[in-house]
């Protein structure tokens, strides 16, 4: 099985065809692949209300559920390299610009 037209999308970063799912366990929305492979740890479903929700597939529910397919994290599979993050000193707010020195 594989997603509704109207729940892909587009990765800004490398232009691949993903869509966006809900995490079982706590409702945080994550990039999926929008390719089902038999490779994937994650098993995708699309509910009742139209939403996708997905869920790990563990050791201890491996099975795939009717309705669903095996899909991998977008992350996982990007192929534009992570944003890069800035190493140099941060300018600081608040602080005392000099040591901090006793007074006689």
């Amino acid at each position: 099985m594989k997603p509704a037209s109207h729940h892909l999308t587009r990765c800004r970063r490398c232009g691949a065809s993903i869509c966006w799912a809900l995490t079982s366990a706590n409702g945080r929305r994550q990039p999926v692949d929008a390719e089902p492979t038999e490779a994937g740890n994650l098993a995708v479903m699309q509910a009742a209300d139209g939403a996708l929700y997905v869920r790990a597939v563990t050791a201890a529910r491996p099975e795939i559920r009717p309705g669903e397919w095996r899909a991998m994290p977008h992350h996982a599979t990007c192929k534009a390299p992570p944003p890069r993050r800035s190493g140099g000193q941060r300018a600081r707010s608040g602080v005392r610009p000099v040591p901090w020195q006793a007074r006689p």
